[in-house]
């Protein structure tokens, strides 16, 4: 058996698919819909939408078969990913890549192989929209085309993703996509027991930064504020520009002392980026910390809501320190 290779560019790959905020998410019935069309059209039993993780390949969508992934190191679709063309395989018996495979020895006893790639908006490929068979099969040119066209469909239905909760200036997640994912996120720590922590972020002075130095100027620093958290929080954590000069995070598995001092070491990284770049003004917050309760925090309103006013508590504060020393 050949372990699929690991592309160069794996990591901004991964990057690109953990951006999504789509990986363990439920069913949806777009997805559904094209791996319906696939099996249908190409009279097969399994078709998958297939997202290649770190280790794993994860189906957000599976017609066929009983299990929601399976390792990356034995997958068809870790394969397909490393080219731009569909991956084929008529008989996966005499091919000395995957006879000697789990996925082609036990269940679901794959024979033929077709998955073609899928593309992020920026050219990353993500998994494959795939269909398999338990006989060997081969596809004519016409066959071919038509995958390649519900794979294109695929790829609309993730870039629609991504543009529904992306933020267009910063390139992080937007308001509508934090309270989805947030929510998620939630119920996973009430169910399992792990603590999480929100930070809420209200940038100082913005408003001055518009008024000495321009719009565009102020745009720049909203960018860099949310290239620092990019840069300085882990993929598991979940942060977003909520609108305006208005961030936040769900920091999980953290409770609110470690989420302290990750914020502290977040302000120190901030103070020093616009020191070093010195462009006339600096970057800083207010913010306010809670550590998520599962009997007062039934929602991600709750939970933003407390965050919220304790992050005023400390710009009110700030602001009444700053006028005792003036």
């Amino acid at each position: 058996m050949k372990t699929p290779d690991i592309p160069q560019e794996d990591e901004a790959r991964l990057k690109t698919l953990r951006s999504l905020k789509i990986l363990d998410t439920p069913p949806e019935e777009r997805f559904d819909r094209l791996t319906r069309m696939a099996k249908r059209m190409f009279e097969v039993p399994i078709a998958l939408v297939s997202l290649v993780d770190e280790n794993r390949q994860w189906f957000k969508s599976c017609v066929g078969l009983h299990v929601s992934e399976t390792p990356r190191d034995i997958s068809f679709c870790g394969h397909a990913i490393l080219g731009n063309e569909i991956f084929f395989i008529p008989d996966a018996t005499k091919d000395e890549r995957f006879a000697d495979n789990p996925l082609v020895l036990n269940e679901p006893n794959v024979r033929f192989y077709a998955g073609c790639p899928l593309r992020s908006l920026n050219g990353s490929k993500l998994g494959t929209l795939c269909i398999i068979d338990q006989k060997p099969r081969r596809l004519s040119e016409q066959d071919l085309e038509a995958l390649k066209d519900l794979a294109s469909m695929v790829e609309r239905e993730l870039a629609a993703v991504q543009l529904a909760t992306l933020d267009e200036l910063t390139d992080i997640t937007n308001r509508r996509g934090f309270m989805m994912l947030a929510q998620h996120s939630l119920n996973l720590s009430r169910r399992q027991g792990i603590p999480a922590s929100l930070v809420f972020f209200d940038l100082n002075e913005f408003k001055l930064i518009n008024d000495k130095f321009g719009h565009a100027e102020g745009d720049r620093a909203l960018i860099a504020f949310a290239d620092q958290m990019k840069n300085a929080f882990r993929n598991s954590d979940l942060f977003a520009r909520l609108g305006g000069d208005e961030f936040v995070v769900l920091l999980t598995n953290t409770s609110k002392k470690i989420a302290e001092n990750i914020i502290a070491k977040f302000q120190q990284s901030l103070e020093e980026y616009s020191q070093e770049v010195n462009r006339g003004y600096n970057i800083s917050f207010s913010h306010g910390i809670v550590e998520f309760s599962p009997d007062k925090h039934h929602t991600v309103e709750a939970l933003l809501a407390d965050g919220d006013w304790l992050m005023y508590e400390h710009k009110r504060q700030s602001s009444n320190v700053d006028s005792e020393r003036g």
